[in-house]
């Protein structure tokens, strides 16, 4: 089992490793890389930008592959989110217990099960409140956050500092699922379309649960399918403060996503603007958008003319295209 002073050394390699493929470096690079991976100095104490890589090698790392490859939490430094929702990462991480009295996790294989303690302490609370109170038999969990959140191989593009959770809006059975199970299980969704409830699933309690999630204070944001937010506005008779923090997007017709306010006095946390439709709730003219044929339909394309070829896709996120701080969250044991 590697010890913690050798991770630095273990971090460097597999940097090395990703990096050489697409690379074509220079004989100071490599040597730069080989003198880290000799024994560059881990972080132990609080978070602080610590260089690591040559600024031209560091800037081609994509970041989406080094915080993949990441299997365990930067432990030795404070809990804490960096950056934004979208661009960040997180230390100090905690795992959601993939049992509990009112919750279940999913998706095993995928370790995204991490979040900051106060989303684990969220997440437990709701599970519990939910169960007591509104008729929910308890939470399927999907995704949280990798071990030290960042950037994911696949599937969101936020999810990156500990602060998010997709909760499936299929109720916990009564027994504990196994793990071939939480691999293979679909959640039912909820609706026919785009525009359609299917109220052959959709129950009160549905609604009851989103509705508990999105008046706790802590939670900034609840993203689900637009005729979800239009049977939640129906369902109050557009009324409550709560409903603003309901958006429609798209893809969130079997789950629900949670997505917490910065703790108070995390520093590194980049906050959301706080949701504010023009009419309070986001019943009227915004859901009114979603519920339109403009968000989905694609326009016609423009005829090029001749000789023009399609730009370059943008190139990957990179590591040092993320808070510096976050190579302090990458090189810790």
């Amino acid at each position: 089992m590697p010890s913690a002073r050798n991770k630095p050394a273990l971090l460097a390699l597999a940097l090395l490793a990703l990096a050489l493929p697409a690379l074509g470096q220079s004989a100071a690079d490599q040597g730069a890389l080989a003198r880290l991976a000799a024994g560059a100095p881990a972080t132990t104490g609080s978070i602080t930008p610590q260089p690591t890589l040559p600024d031209r090698v560091l800037n081609q790392l994509p970041a989406k592959k080094v915080f993949g490859a990441e299997k365990t939490p930067a432990a030795s430094l404070a809990s804490r989110a960096i950056g934004s929702y979208a661009k960040g990462c997180m230390a100090g991480g905690r795992a959601l217990p993939v049992n509990g009295p009112a919750w279940q996790v999913m998706r095993l294989s995928r370790n995204r099960n991490w979040g900051t303690p106060e989303l684990l302490t969220l997440l437990e609370r709701l599970a519990l409140e939910s169960k007591a109170n509104d008729g929910w038999n308890g939470l399927l969990i999907g995704d949280l956050s990798q071990p030290r959140g960042g950037p994911m191989l696949t599937g969101h593009a936020s999810h990156q500092i500990g602060l998010d959770a997709d909760v499936w809006l299929t109720p916990m059975p009564d027994r504990t699922l196994t793990a071939r199970e939480r691999e293979t299980i679909s959640a039912r969704l909820v609706v026919k379309d785009r525009r359609t409830m299917d109220y052959s699933v959709w129950t009160e309690a549905h609604a009851r649960l989103i509705r508990r999630a999105a008046m706790m204070p802590e939670v900034a944001r609840i993203f689900v399918h637009p005729p979800i937010k239009a049977e939640l506005c129906r369902w109050t008779g557009g009324k409550g403060a709560w409903l603003a923090k309901v958006r429609p997007y798209f893809g969130h017709n079997y789950h629900f996503h949670i997505r917490m306010k910065c703790p108070p006095g995390m520093a590194t946390c980049k906050d959301q603007a706080t949701p504010a439709p023009r009419d309070g709730t986001g019943c009227g003219q915004e859901l009114a958008y979603w519920m339109g044929d403009k968000p989905w339909v694609k326009p016609k394309p423009v005829p090029h003319p001749p000789g023009w070829k399609p730009p370059p896709p943008p190139p990957p996120l990179t590591l040092a295209g993320l808070p510096a701080e976050c190579r302090a969250v990458v090189a810790a044991p």
